[in-house]
């Protein structure tokens, strides 16, 4: 069945740049005395919201995690301004994507993340729906954020397909009801069998194929 709607997590698969949270992560753990190995972040924390990322391995909380939350966002957008992160092919799926069907993107990031991103790659507007960190009760693996995005676009969850990277995103998007194209390149693939279809890159000619 052709997707009526298409709906991208942002870390990873609209945005290139889980290196780089890797490498921000890595910096604040280790400045707080709490080393954080590359097979522990991408085998643990990859595809988490940020704020259970700094909960889960730093143990903070309160004002501590809002200090340590502030620092992350403060990091990412030095790194990330340009807009580069997201490839030339991934912006040119979705401005075809958004040319036929309602599209969103459901994250575990700040929204402000998200909106700096969108607005340097002047994809700002394209989306129906943006779900941030800062909408959601539960992060992915529930599936609350894919639920908010669908129900905000007026489509059936069956009807939508995500796309995603990580392992939690997958199980998000199954436990919504919705078919998942997970993008390899975060997690190792077997970690992806869940999904639906397993894929080398976000490109138009996936796009086409996904809207039949």
């Amino acid at each position: 069945m052709a997707a009526r709607a298409l709906l991208f997590d942002f870390n990873g698969t609209l945005s290139d740049d889980e290196p780089i949270l890797f490498e921000i992560w890595c910096a604040i753990f280790e400045e707080r005395g709490r080393p954080l190995t590359r097979e522990e972040y991408f085998g643990s924390f990859a595809g988490l919201a940020d704020p259970e990322i700094a909960a889960l391995g730093l143990g903070v909380a309160g004002e501590q995690l809002a200090a340590v939350m502030d620092e992350r966002v403060r990091r990412y957008r030095e790194r990330v301004a340009d807009g580069a992160c997201v490839r030339p092919e991934t912006r040119a799926a979705v401005r075809a994507a958004a040319a036929r069907v309602p599209i969103g993107v459901v994250s575990g990031a700040a929204r402000a993340d998200i909106d700096l991103v969108l607005g340097a790659a002047r994809l700002d507007g394209v989306f129906g729906v943006v779900v941030s960190a800062e909408d959601v009760a539960a992060g992915k693996p529930d599936p609350e954020g894919y639920l908010r995005a669908a129900a905000a676009l007026g489509v059936e969850p069956a009807g939508a397909v995500v796309l995603e990277d990580s392992e939690a995103g997958v199980h998000a998007a199954k436990a919504a009801g919705m078919r998942c194209v997970a993008l390899l390149g975060t997690v190792a693939p077997e970690r992806l069998a869940d999904a639906d279809e397993v894929v080398e890159r976000v490109d138009e000619a996936l796009v086409e194929r996904l809207l039949g």
